[in-house]
């Protein structure tokens, strides 16, 4: 087996490692690597080839035809960037391997990503999708805005299976929500959406703290970019599902073009070594943080998923643009789940673009932060948040916190 079928059988999950029950951290670590030993490497390579040589035209001739026919992917040694890509192949894999689904299919953002489920289905004539507020701003102004042909019924969890209609092709949520870190229960929504495929963003939890699949959503979405990267340098989506849509994925990838570049590649399969401990490691200082903060007079409310997580939402009683504006520690900038801790306003920049009222009966008030909890010491991190919140009375001396101990008193709002 030479090093191109080693790449490709590792994105097909045809190593018999695969066969193991193993533990995500395990998982993490290893999956999409499995082959490299037998190629007498550690480290997995970087593949930035765009086309690959190949003397067979009629062979090639043959496989195309396959790839357009079912959207398999390919047999033997790659063809051409936009048909698949040994490094972003492993990545592919390993999420695969962690959010438990048969498949998953990178893109070169969580837009991209989204954008082609929505292609999969308008081109079967579902052009109709239910969601639930809040979603990520541009998610939000995506289906709103029916650039890609869609119409969006918004609804509360209740409703969805009253708004589904014979050309509904999609149900779309996310959980905990983007920028309130509302929960929903997968699980029952998945159950009202009877046949039609629902779509969890698992951006903020990751498949650390949930896995959507395993609660009956059909497609697992994430803006890679965020925690699966992990380190602020990579732009990246991907969707975990079957490979039956996996298929269709590949297939609008290859026409629209929104492949992932290959070192994106390698970054996330390298990000996902580290994403259980990252995310356990932040999610501590996130709950320590969400208690002091509720604790402080200055703050109105603290919305801390009862999953866990390392995003906090909070409201302040006075002007949340000064908070912004006096952090010096924490990053004011928009994304979030590097390493850094970042804070943003969603009002005024993620979800912007989203209609005023509509921001506000999500619960996206003009008073809401956003914090995106990193690995600092929590201290420090504390300092920097208590000075930035401003004159008034604190919450006291910060009492020091016993690692991986977590205190999660604080409301669990939103």
């Amino acid at each position: 087996m030479d090093a191109f079928d080693d790449a490709y059988d590792v994105m097909a999950g045809a190593t018999d490692v695969m066969d193991d029950v193993r533990a995500l951290a395990t998982e993490a670590v290893h999956a999409g690597r499995d082959d490299l030993a037998r190629q007498g490497l550690h480290a997995p390579p970087i593949d930035l080839s765009t086309t690959y040589p190949s003397y067979d035209s009629r062979a090639e001739a043959a496989r195309i035809d396959a790839f357009a026919a079912n959207g398999a992917v390919l047999e033997g040694p790659p063809v051409y960037g936009r048909l698949g890509n040994p490094t972003v192949a492993r990545f592919e894999t390993a999420l695969a391997r962690l959010e438990g689904t048969e498949s998953a299919v990178a893109f070169a953002s969580g837009m991209a990503a989204l954008s082609a489920v929505l292609l999969v289905r308008n081109a079967m004539g579902l052009r109709h999708v239910v969601a639930v507020r809040p979603l990520y701003g541009c998610s939000d102004h995506l289906l709103t805005a029916g650039l890609l042909g869609t119409e969006v019924t918004w609804v509360d969890p209740a409703g969805i299976a009253d708004a589904l209609r014979p050309d509904t092709g999609l149900v779309m949520v996310e959980s905990p929500a983007n920028p309130t870190l509302a929960e929903l229960d997968l699980r029952a929504i998945a159950h009202a959406c009877g046949t039609v495929p629902l779509l969890a963003d698992n951006t903020f939890a990751t498949p650390v703290l949930q896995r959507p699949a395993e609660q009956g959503a059909r497609l697992v979405l994430h803006s890679a970019t965020k925690y699966l990267g992990g380190h602020g340098d990579v732009m990246a989506g991907v969707v975990a599902c079957d490979e039956e849509f996996a298929r269709r994925l590949r297939q609008v990838r290859f026409a629209t073009g929104g492949v992932l570049h290959p070192l994106a590649g390698y970054l996330l399969l390298r990000g996902l070594a580290t994403l259980p401990v990252r995310v356990r490691a932040a999610s501590a200082n996130a709950a320590e943080l969400a208690r002091r903060l509720a604790a402080d007079p200055r703050v109105t409310r603290v919305h801390y998923p009862r999953l866990g997580g390392a995003m906090i939402a909070f409201e302040v009683s006075g002007d949340p643009h000064e908070v912004i504006a006096g952090v010096r520690l924490v990053t004011p900038a928009v994304s979030l789940g590097s390493v850094d801790t970042l804070i943003q306003h969603p009002a005024s920049i993620s979800h912007r673009i989203v209609d005023a009222e509509d921001r506000r009966t999500s619960g996206v008030s003009d008073r809401l932060l956003r914090l995106s909890v990193g690995l600092e010491d929590v201290e420090d991190l504390w300092r920097d948040l208590e000075r930035a919140l401003g004159p008034g009375r604190g919450s006291g001396p910060a009492r020091r916190v016993a690692p991986g101990r977590p205190n999660r008193s604080v409301s669990t709002e939103g």
